[in-house]
């Protein structure tokens, strides 16, 4: 049974007196639960508080991506042995967001997922489509170049790496982020049973044990019927993240799927 994963995703907010206030709440909230993993990757400026606040409690904390470049003239480059000396756990990479606005490539996102294995980061590795694509019929052919990326490029070495830090995939399908337009239930369970077979090809033991976890739009309202599916492991949060209330509620639901029996 894989263990359910919750992550918060703060994109561009924060400062330090709303972080002190929205990790106190969720660390009151969160500390009795133990059957599922929770963790919040915040703006690489408040990578210093999180490892102050939240050092030897259950939640983890990590960044929102990694420089392909481990050191050189690369300015405003972060790389991934920087964020490791704050004790980041995870690193969000190949985010839509940041595939769309810095243009980066599949080759591109697979370095910087080597990267963040390399320094002992566990990589949150994104991949989706646009409703263009889903439109045209070709959403799985996104889908499937995206992972082939890091399972056919990446050598035995670093896919061992990734394995031993269980490497987390995020489908996020692009045309349901930040609009409120998530994907089905059913929708998310076809596509994450897709990726894990990709995946299988080239590991069938990873396969089994990789946690793949849905993100676009995941509400309290939402999360139960896409927690319920098989092959989704858990929720990449965006909005919901920046409440309290409402991603302690998601996170409720990761840590006991029957909640949904009755109401949130």
């Amino acid at each position: 049974m894989r263990r359910k994963l919750v992550v918060g995703n703060w994109k561009l907010h924060g400062s330090l007196a709303q972080n002190k206030v929205l990790i106190a709440s969720l660390l009151t909230n969160l500390k009795r639960l133990h059957t599922a993993d929770f963790a919040i990757c915040i703006p690489y400026t408040y990578l210093f508080q999180a490892q102050a606040l939240l050092s030897g409690t259950n939640i983890a904390w990590g960044a929102q991506n990694v420089s392909q470049f481990e050191e050189g003239a690369f300015t405003s480059s972060i790389s991934a042995s920087m964020i490791a000396e704050f004790g980041c756990t995870f690193a969000i990479i190949g985010h839509s967001e940041h595939r769309a606005l810095m243009h980066e490539s599949n080759q591109q996102t697979a370095i910087r997922f080597a990267r963040a294995t390399s320094a002992g980061i566990t990589p949150i590795y994104c991949v989706g489509e646009t409703f263009a694509e889903r439109q045209a019929g070709i959403a799985e052919n996104v889908i499937k170049k995206q992972i082939l990326a890091i399972t056919n490029e990446l050598d035995d070495v670093i896919f061992k790496c990734a394995k031993q830090l269980n490497a987390v995939i995020a489908y996020e399908p692009v045309w349901a982020i930040g609009n409120g337009a998530n994907a089905s239930a059913e929708q998310a369970q076809m596509m994450h049973a897709y990726i894990r077979s990709l995946i299988a090809e080239r590991d069938a033991e990873f396969a089994k044990q990789v946690r793949i976890i849905y993100g676009g739009s995941v509400t309290p309202e939402n999360v139960c019927t896409i927690l319920t599916m098989p092959d989704v492991d858990g929720s990449l949060v965006g909005r919901c993240a920046l409440e309290a209330d409402d991603f302690t509620r998601i996170c409720m639901v990761a840590s006991d799927t029957q909640i949904c029996t009755i109401a949130l």
